[in-house]
């Protein structure tokens, strides 16, 4: 049996979400063109009801922050950056089930992330 450690993050909107990372996986419904890499998250807002939360991080996002910085990123400044995604959805969305399910970081958001994660 698999104990997963629940964390909490109180979003923007005023929720309170509790959330574990399930795992990653190549994301099943990506493009063959644009490979993706799929994180999946299950999340509660109410300790009732728990709903998974995917972040797709593209292949095309990762080449392009390897081509401006010089280095492919880490697998665990992979993971931060795709946290730090959730965590803006956490803020942004008001109604994380019905309109945060599905998540991406794109190029744009990926350097800004990092950025913020002080990763160069």
């Amino acid at each position: 049996m698999t104990i997963r450690r629940m964390k909490t993050y109180t979003g923007g909107q005023g929720y309170v979400y509790q959330y574990y990372f399930v795992g990653k996986r190549a994301a099943p419904d990506a493009p063959s063109s644009i490979p993706a890499a799929e994180y999946i998250f299950d999340v509660t807002s109410d300790r009732k009801t728990t709903f998974a939360v995917s972040v797709l991080l593209p292949e095309q996002a990762l080449g392009a922050w390897a081509a401006s910085h010089g280095r492919r990123l880490t697998d665990a400044e992979q993971y931060g950056a795709v946290k730090m995604r959730l965590f803006q959805a956490f803020d942004e969305i008001e109604d994380m089930m019905a309109d945060g399910r599905r998540l991406e970081v794109n190029a744009g958001t990926l350097d800004q992330v990092l950025t913020t994660l002080g990763v160069q």
